[in-house]
């Protein structure tokens, strides 16, 4: 029998939380394919309209069954995601030199934005079963270490260290929440201390170029600095309350790069300014502090670690996109949930309010 208590604690925050940010997506993005453009590309719109439609109906199933399934089909859902990985290097299809997207019956799929859900799931179980009060020792995170470095090199072979770098914060997180013994931290600590620096031996020519030109955006004005300097002169030209709607000069005048996807930001600020920045940045922190309430009130252990990962996972999104418009980290291709075009992000963020909705809604069961 239906449970009436499923609708007296459904999420209404969230979910207006959830609308009001996707209309905001929708506006800005209009905004980036239009302003000035003399071949517009309505097109990208209708198709951001259609994956929010089909990340509405995706969101909607992730809410309906209960979370504790989620517990059960967690290997599942990640070993199919790590297929989708590998299909990807072998028959994914070429964009930009990066090899990212796997095309299934006409519509393209970025597998590397679904695996960071099923990471997440198959840590919350793994940490639900083990958490400790005295923290995890090295002997725990061995496991846990597998399953974070199978996808994460998998990406990096697309390439795609943005993404990748992305996961490993997210699983950090999720560690560091559940606790780690002070003896095994100090041993991590050590450990990446000495490797991180010995990683810019293996990236590639393009991503050491990126990093310096966010040490020195001068270096290169018209090269790797170009994203940088022009994103910044959008946000600065914005002031206070910005250009107005439609009128923002560096987007119409096609002096913004990526104006659509990774720089999308730029576009609201210029076209807003510094008020209307902040509302949106408000509101997603509002989505933040939403999500860590829901973990906060969830009485079994896996809808916590589960409920903490996704947050953390639009937290990092969310902090490293507008900091990489900003200046302040290196520009590594991450989009801002909702707001960026891209159907297999609004795809994977959609499910993940599904299941925050889901943690949400059936916390009374544990109480």
């Amino acid at each position: 029998m239906f449970d009436r208590r499923l609708v007296q604690y459904f999420d209404w925050g969230l979910l207006c939380l959830t609308v009001i940010i996707g209309f905001i997506g929708l506006i800005t993005l209009y905004s980036a394919v239009t302003a000035g453009i003399s071949a517009p590309q309505k097109v990208l719109c209708v198709k951001q309209l259609i994956w929010y439609g089909i990340g509405l109906t995706a969101m909607i199933i992730s809410f309906l069954f209960h979370y504790k399934a989620l517990e059960r089909w967690a290997g599942v859902i990640y070993v199919f995601c790590i297929i989708l990985l590998i299909s990807v290097l072998f028959f994914g299809r070429y964009v930009g030199g990066s090899r990212r997207w796997l095309t299934i019956l006409s519509v393209s799929l970025q597998p590397s934005e679904l695996v960071k859900i099923a990471t997440i799931i198959l840590l919350a179980r793994y940490y639900s079963s083990l958490a400790k009060t005295t923290g995890l020792k090295m002997k725990d995170l061995f496991i846990p270490f597998i399953l974070v470095a199978v996808p994460f090199i998998l990406i990096v072979k697309q390439p795609d260290l943005g993404t990748a770098m992305l996961i490993l914060l997210i699983a950090g997180s999720m560690t560091f929440f559940v606790k780690i013994e002070r003896r095994t931290l100090i041993y991590i600590t050590t450990f990446c201390g000495i490797t991180v620096p010995s990683i810019c031996f293996f990236l590639k020519e393009y991503q050491k170029q990126r990093i310096l030109t966010f040490l020195d955006p001068d270096r290169d004005p018209l090269g790797t600095g170009y994203h940088i300097i022009q994103s910044k002169i959008a946000i600065g030209s914005g002031m206070l309350y910005g250009k107005g709607f439609l009128k923002g000069t560096q987007n119409a005048f096609s002096f913004l790069p990526e104006e659509h996807t990774d720089f999308i930001f730029s576009v609201l600020a210029e076209e807003w300014g510094f008020v209307g920045s902040a509302v949106l940045l408000f509101i997603l922190f509002m989505l933040i502090v939403c999500g860590l309430n829901i973990a906060y009130g969830c009485r079994d252990s896996f809808g916590t670690i589960l409920s903490v990962g996704i947050t953390t996972m639009l937290t990092w999104e969310i902090f490293i996109n507008i900091g990489m418009v900003a200046g302040i980290v290196p520009v590594v291709g991450v989009p801002l949930p909702f707001i960026s075009y891209g159907g297999s992000s609004v795809l994977t963020v959609m499910i993940s309010i599904g299941i925050l909705m889901n943690v949400s809604m059936r916390r009374f069961m544990h109480s």
